[in-house]
């Protein structure tokens, strides 16, 4: 119980598993994606609709379109990213998730 040089104050570093870091940021950006994708499909209804820069329905549309293909990509990505710190990172008899 002998420590070498003077007592620490404060408060003692914390330590998290880079992996188990890494899994809950992950898990943290998979929740917020779906926010994410509701305010980007809102933003058609902050585009002005009178004046000479009036927005076509069609751009409205492949705008809407883009935004859930890159949902969809982003979802494929966070739940690959996921499926393989799972595979990789889950010992057996551990707690896995």
């Amino acid at each position: 119980m002998s420590e070498a040089g003077p007592p620490r104050r404060g408060k003692p570093p914390v330590f998290l598993e880079r992996q188990s870091y890494r899994r809950r940021r992950v898990i943290d950006t998979a929740r917020v994606l779906p926010f994410i994708g509701m305010l980007l499909w809102l933003v058609p209804l902050l585009w002005a609709e009178e004046g000479a820069a009036a927005v076509r329905s069609s751009s409205a549309i492949l705008y809407l379109f883009g935004v859930w293909a890159l949902l969809v990509l982003g979802a494929v990505v966070l739940s690959s990213r996921l499926a393989a710190q799972g595979r990789y990172g889950a010992e057996p008899g551990g707690e896995g998730g």
